[in-house]
């Protein structure tokens, strides 16, 4: 049978993927460092082994603890590079705080979280991004969600957030491109992570198959596919790409 597979080559690549300690964020941070990168990662704990409950490998990466809300976080971890190959803007999280998103301060609260955090650090980031030497250009990469294409009520910060974060990948992509920074952004459907590993739940069932039900692949994605997205959109191969969307989502947008 003939073999279709892939494989990435990024050695001596900078790469800063936000938000990697599990689900998508630790698969794109995992494929980067097998191809050879340098991978740090954040996350809202104190310390990589604040982990330790989890069952991810976090000693491969350099690790930063940043909360995208906090401005002052966001511009430390950006100061901290004089010179970066890709940035993933992947954290980010529904309900910020606990809060219900149809109240001004969760609303607000999940703008900072998903899309704000993510532009502060990006701008933060554009020096260091335009002294990359990678093949194709310096790339960012914002993974964002079916949310930003339809309606979800119960979270309409977090939907409003990812639209918007769309929309700052297209006019980032034309402002930048004179700085040979690409940006691009992953859509992911309906993936299957520690965060929607509830809907295996039988009293989710229900949910569960309304969901897949607008999905024609008929299963749930996993972080890795998005992962592979994620790396091509960073490579030589992808030179002439900019400003795009690409879903990673079994059809579900085309249903």
């Amino acid at each position: 049978m003939a073999a279709n597979s892939c494989t990435f080559d990024f050695a001596g690549a900078s790469v800063l993927v936000t938000g990697g300690t599990a689900g998508i964020g630790y698969a794109i941070a995992s494929a980067f460092a097998d191809a050879g990168a340098a991978v740090t990662i954040t996350g809202t704990r104190a310390a990589a082994s604040d982990y330790g409950d989890d069952p991810v490998e976090l000693s491969r990466f350099a690790f930063e603890s940043v909360d995208t809300r906090d401005t002052a976080a966001v511009d430390r971890l950006a100061a901290g590079f004089d010179r970066l190959d890709v940035l993933v803007n992947n954290a980010g999280t529904p309900y910020p705080g606990g809060l219900d998103e149809w109240t001004p301060e969760g609303f607000a609260a999940s703008l900072d979280t998903n899309l704000e955090g993510a532009v502060r650090l990006s701008i933060g980031l554009r020096s260091a991004l335009g002294t990359s030497e990678l093949p194709g250009g310096a790339s960012v990469v914002n993974i964002v969600s079916m949310a930003a294409f339809r309606g979800v009520p119960a979270v309409p910060g977090y939907s409003a957030s990812k639209a918007g974060l769309i929309a700052t990948t297209k006019n980032m992509a034309l402002a930048w491109m004179s700085d040979g920074i690409r940006v691009n952004a992953v859509a992911p459907g309906l993936i299957l992570t520690r965060m929607t590993s509830a809907l295996e739940m039988p009293e989710l069932s229900e949910i569960k198959d309304k969901e897949l039900a607008r999905v024609p692949a008929g299963r749930m994605g996993t972080p890795e596919e998005c992962a592979a997205a994620t790396l091509f959109l960073c490579t030589e191969l992808s030179a002439y790409t900019t400003g795009v969307a690409l879903a990673v989502d079994g059809g579900y947008l085309a249903f």
